[in-house]
């Protein structure tokens, strides 16, 4: 079962991934990242991709897209916060 990140947890998995320009959502236990591509093509195939692996996981991201420009927000909502599931689908978007 999946569990929300200890305070411990949070500062080994969170800080890597505030470094490479995700933050945290104000208001909720949730980050963000804004990707920006070279077209609308370009980003929905890397939308594409990335609903593979969340497909994959069972961890699906909230997004937003027009033309270039996804905005990503992940928390898991079973655990009313962030988890390792976010942090995993974090890294994995980052490097699609």
């Amino acid at each position: 079962m999946t569990e929300k990140l200890s305070d411990t947890a949070r500062k080994t998995v969170l800080e890597p991934l505030l470094e490479t320009g995700w933050s945290m959502v104000e208001g909720r236990d949730a980050i963000q990242k804004t990707f920006t591509f070279d077209d609308f093509t370009e980003a929905f195939a890397w939308m594409t991709r990335a609903a593979l692996w969340a497909e994959k996981w069972d961890h699906h991201p909230e997004w937003f897209n027009v033309y270039k420009t996804v905005e990503v927000t992940l928390s898991t909502h079973d655990v009313g916060g962030l988890s390792s599931l976010d942090a995993k689908l974090a890294r994995k978007l980052d490097s699609l």
